[in-house]
């Protein structure tokens, strides 16, 4: 992972723990979107089937690394805007199921929408807390982030998969955006109904992309209710033939944003994300014990078995200036400060955290 530190400028010049902020571009996605931006300025009209393939291929290259049907894959420009187009088709005599302080983008659109809504308050013991509301209160909808903005609280993976399999009926819902392009994930076999992430933090791909992933069984409880001319392909004769996928792409998608995701997944696929979820595991493991011994971390952190690259450190303001001072990049959020480490941070970049801290 050494050498590939190397493609990212940021890196190069500074301690970047803000991915949950931010993914930092590199040097040849800037170089593959120069391209793209130059053709089209020497080209013009004549460039278009070109770029309008660039939006297929991306849709099977998300689908590939995701392990997802094409058909299935709708391109979004952020995980809040297609969630709500989704909401517009869902009864409103549902029964949700949400957890307390998630990130608003996953909350506000159902409680905006007058949903009978159920809440769950996060503790080291949610999942089971979760299990038991779903069973006690007949919910209809389980809508939660896998990695929790706040403190990166993970939430297992197995567990929903059994969930899921329990109660077959149960359609959940999950925000990946601080999830996916960390660990391999593999969408088909998940549990899950709706994946939906915006790809400009853990997946590298700039601002403007995202993606929603759809089971089978999504098509008979949403109805959208958007449409547009892109939603049929551009053929007037289509109208009555569009598949719930396409219904969240109403309107022309960026060639040039969607292209960054193409190529951005085929980059971290280069990299083999065995090996960046390998780094990654290693490297919060490394992490979650050095914070844990500076009593940096809340307990329900502190019990749980697996977490993900992104902590919550209980330090002050004057800690936070001097991380700041000493060129670590990273955000105060809730009461604490957010660091988040990706396969481009090293033990070295932990270490001096944690050296920092130990001396402010």
């Amino acid at each position: 992972m050494e050498k590939i530190r190397n493609d990212f400028p940021v890196v190069r010049k500074s301690i970047y723990v803000n991915t949950a902020v931010f993914g930092p571009l590199y040097d040849s996605l800037i170089d593959w979107r120069q391209e793209h931006d130059l053709d089209l300025l020497l080209h013009g009209s004549d460039m278009r089937e070109k770029t309008m393939k660039i939006l297929s291929d991306t849709r099977k290259t998300v689908g590939t690394f995701f392990n997802c049907k094409t058909e299935n894959i709708a391109l979004v420009n952020n995980f809040s805007t297609g969630l709500n187009v989704l909401l517009e088709g869902l009864d409103p005599k549902r029964k949700i199921l949400l957890l307390e302080n998630d990130y608003p983008s996953v909350n506000w659109p159902f409680e905006d929408r007058k949903f009978d809504i159920s809440y769950v308050k996060m503790s080291a013991d949610v999942e089971n807390e979760i299990r038991e509301t779903v069973r006690s209160e007949n919910i209809d909808v389980l809508a939660i982030s896998l990695v929790q903005w706040l403190d990166g609280f993970l939430i297992d993976l197995e567990f929903i998969k059994d969930l899921k399999k329990e109660y077959s009926d149960l359609i959940i819902i999950a925000d990946g955006t601080q999830f996916c392009g960390v660990v391999d994930f593999n969408f088909e076999s998940s549990g899950i109904d709706v994946l939906g992430a915006s790809a400009y933090k853990w997946l590298l791909a700039g601002y403007g992309n995202g993606f929603m992933l759809f089971s089978d069984q999504v098509k008979e409880e949403f109805f959208p209710k958007t449409i547009g001319f892109n939603s049929a392909n551009g053929d007037v004769d289509k109208k009555e033939s569009i598949r719930f996928a396409k219904k969240l792409e109403p309107g022309h998608l960026s060639c040039l944003n969607f292209g960054s995701l193409k190529f951005s997944l085929e980059y971290l696929k280069s990299i083999g994300m065995d090996k960046i979820s390998a780094h990654n595991n290693n490297l919060s493991h490394k992490a979650k014990q050095e914070f844990t011994d500076l009593g940096l971390l809340d307990d329900d952190i502190i019990e749980r078995a697996k977490h993900s690259t992104i902590f919550n450190l209980k330090i002050d303001n004057h800690k936070f200036q001097r991380l700041l001072h000493e060129n670590v990049l990273c955000a105060q959020r809730g009461d604490g400060v957010r660091v988040g480490f990706h396969f481009y941070n090293n033990e070295n970049d932990l270490n001096t955290i944690v050296r920092i801290l130990k001396t402010a």
